[in-house]
């Protein structure tokens, strides 16, 4: 047990990597966070796994390690993750046009749109035609149909256009076609199971009690009035409207969004992420060969994305690093994603690394915040003190 503060931590931290630890002490005692949670996994042992804080803005319900959140956009990670092991069977070919799998999303131009635009952000269909509902896209398959009919916003390939909210509509549909078994379903019986991760898409009612609410911030993260309606920005982020406290309510944790309603812990994250980082295999079970980890490191999109509007390396599923829009995340073979608000989980392979964070009171970054650079910025001098 850590010593306590004003704001207790507790956990364990080993105490070369006492600076991370410092650092959310000092985010909790300033009221930066109300509550989180940071693991940090390094050569297949958990170094650091510390939370602190509350569940609730009233400050009455101890932040506790099995305190779920909604990770928002670090979904995809586990979306990606799920692919990945497909692929890796042979089941998924990422060279293959989607309609080979899902011969219906060939429709209105679609069909030379490969796997790889779906998992690389490039397909051209990154949210759906208005008019849509949040309860539109709360109905899985009818939602992914829906994209499957329709016209791509730019030529497929040729840029990244963040899959926003429709990321796990089009992969799980895929999933789905393959396997028979909704995202949902294939990430509880093939991963989360299997690995003991406390991790979710959605999450089982039996778990609501564990779950902290999410506090929206203060700004949103795009002044809406300002973009043109007729680009994928504009279309992306409104179709449908997503406000932050809807992660807050009944339908939205019962839904299947593959891009955004994930629940879980950051140890949870970390230990099915770390699938990445200890190359592929976690306690002698094997999941990804070190063939499809090169794949999923290789970039498929540079550039200022669509949607996001910020420079962009994307590799197969996950975010490779750029150092002017990520400069905390280090070059070489690392790979990471991360939500709205700040939660994010970084694969680093040349350091077998894996960090995960996850939080209730959001900051106004689309993609991580302050308290996400200052995490991951600390840890990883952690490792240059040791030499690493």
């Amino acid at each position: 047990m850590m010593g306590k503060t004003l704001l207790e931590v507790s956990g364990s931290c080993e105490s070369r990597f006492e600076s991370v630890q410092a650092v959310l002490e000092e985010q909790l005692q300033s009221g930066a966070e109300l509550g989180a949670s940071l693991y940090v996994d390094l050569d297949g042992k958990g170094v650091v796994d510390i939370w602190g804080g509350f569940r609730d803005v009233s400050r009455n319900v101890p932040w506790t390690r099995d305190t779920l959140t909604n990770v928002w956009s670090t979904t995809k990670a586990v979306t990606s993750l799920a692919a990945l092991l497909l692929v890796d069977r042979g089941l998924l070919d990422v060279d293959a046009p989607v309609r080979t799998y899902w011969p219906e999303f060939a429709a209105s131009g679609k069909k030379s749109v490969l796997v790889r635009h779906l998992l690389s952000h490039t397909s051209g269909v990154s949210g759906w035609e208005k008019p849509c509902t949040l309860q539109d896209i709360y109905e899985t398959r009818a939602a992914a149909a829906r994209l499957a009919m329709q016209a791509p916003w730019w030529e497929p390939g040729t840029a990244s256009g963040y899959h926003g909210m429709n990321f796990g509509h089009l992969v799980g549909e895929l999933i789905r076609r393959i396997t028979g078994q909704s995202l949902r379903s294939f990430v509880a019986a093939e991963l989360a199971g299997p690995l003991g991760a406390d991790f979710q898409i959605g999450v089982s009612p039996a778990d609501w009690h564990r779950i902290a609410d999410l506090v929206p911030p203060a700004l949103e993260p795009h002044a809406l009035d300002a973009l043109d309606p007729a680009t994928p920005m504009y279309k992306t982020l409104t179709s449908p409207l997503t406000p932050a406290d809807v992660a807050n309510t009944a339908d939205w944790r019962l839904a299947e969004i593959g891009a955004a309603n994930g629940h879980g812990t950051a140890a949870g994250l970390a230990r099915l992420l770390s699938a990445i980082s200890r190359e592929g295999v976690i306690d002698g079970l094997h999941l990804l060969s070190s063939e499809t980890i090169d794949l999923a490191l290789k970039e498929q999109a540079s550039g200022v994305d669509l949607v996001i509007g910020l420079p962009m390396r994307w590799g197969m599923g996950f975010a490779l690093p750029e150092e002017h829009t990520f400069p905390y995340i280090p070059d070489g073979r690392v790979c990471f994603w991360g939500g709205w608000g700040g939660s994010i989980v970084v694969m680093d392979l040349e350091r077998h690394l894996t960090l995960a964070y996850t939080m209730n009171k959001m900051g106004g970054g689309v993609v991580g915040s302050e308290r996400t650079e200052a995490y991951v910025s600390a840890a990883y001098h952690a490792l240059r003190k040791m030499g690493s």
